[in-house]
């Protein structure tokens, strides 16, 4: 079992810059791509930005367009969102899921989750 825990969540001004971390322990091995993911009530969750294994692969959603780039150290096992020139709009809570057996993409095909800080984007 594989435990996932997001930290750096917070209340950020607008066009601010916000860093979060997804934290993983339990039976971790590196051999796992990471996802980011987004939710706003009454919505379903959006995919944000994902990672391979190894960290040299990445995708990005259309959620934070040109504004977000993910990265990793295995080492310490962390993933890093790092957020900037946010808007109101991106107020949602952002949960970060392991993947693996595809590159988290999606998040029916995810194997565990965070429990998703809350990030409100203020005017």
């Amino acid at each position: 079992q594989v435990q996932l825990a997001e930290s750096g969540g917070g209340v950020v001004q607008a066009g601010g810059s916000l860093r979060l971390s997804c934290t993983a322990s339990g039976r971790t091995s590196s051999a796992y791509s990471v996802g980011w993911f987004r939710q706003t009530p009454g919505k379903e969750r959006e995919f944000v930005a994902a990672i391979n294994w190894n960290g040299d692969s990445t995708h990005y959603g259309n959620a934070v367009t040109g504004r977000i780039a993910i990265s990793r150290d295995n080492a310490k096992n962390i993933v890093f969102s790092n957020m900037h020139d946010l808007k109101p709009e991106y107020t949602a809570v952002y949960y970060c899921a392991a993947d693996y057996w595809h590159y988290g993409l999606l998040p029916e095909l995810c194997d565990f989750w965070g429990l998703g800080p809350q990030v409100p984007v203020s005017s």
